[in-house]
């Protein structure tokens, strides 16, 4: 299951992350690093939709797929909070709530995995409106400018940025709180 569509074009996002971020190496005006990035996101962004719904419709769903998507998720908006980060875009504090969730809940998910207890930190709604938050915010906060002369997406980046780091503080709050039972059971 490493080769097939819905695995290559998972294998395609964590290969364009280096391609996203290099793009602020280029000697190119800001504003075209900004275009560039932005498109890169979008476009890798949508992979993500895509890779999941071919899996589906063509059968070829693996553990392994399972395990692939979330990783070059987690990659793709570190890395972009990061970028992000550095070009004084977002505050340290959002880079560190939306970062070090993802590092906790992986580092929970593993250990539920390994008790036989994963059901219990499957993936809930509330992961996946802090996913599209984020998978919203950060092209808005790419771009830096105003969209059709009209959206200044600085602030409706930093508005929805700040959105994903409630949503993240909550996800987290959820998945902790499921796990919890399990925590206790196992820590005596």
């Amino acid at each position: 299951m490493f080769l097939t569509l819905p695995t290559l074009l998972t294998w395609a996002r964590i290969v364009a992350i280096p391609l996203i971020v290099g793009v602020f190496y280029l000697d190119l005006t800001p504003a075209h690093q900004n275009l560039f990035a932005t498109g890169l996101f979008i476009v890798v962004a949508l992979t993500d939709w895509l890779d999941g719904y071919l899996a589906r419709k063509l059968n070829q769903t693996s553990s392994f797929g399972a395990f692939l998507d979330p990783v070059a998720d987690k990659l793709m908006v570190c890395s972009a909070l990061l970028v992000l980060l550095k070009l004084q875009r977002v505050d340290a504090f959002v880079a560190l709530v939306i970062i070090g969730r993802e590092i906790t809940i992986s580092a929970l998910r593993e250990w539920m995995a390994q008790i036989g207890a994963s059901r219990s930190v499957a993936v809930h709604m509330v992961g996946k409106l802090k996913t599209t938050a984020q998978m919203v915010a950060i092209p808005f906060l790419l771009f830096h400018g105003h969209l059709f002369g009209v959206i200044d997406t600085q602030v409706w980046g930093t508005w929805l940025i700040y959105a994903a780091v409630v949503l993240t503080i909550w996800s987290m709050v959820y998945y902790l709180r499921k796990a919890a039972p399990e925590i206790r059971a196992k820590a005596r």
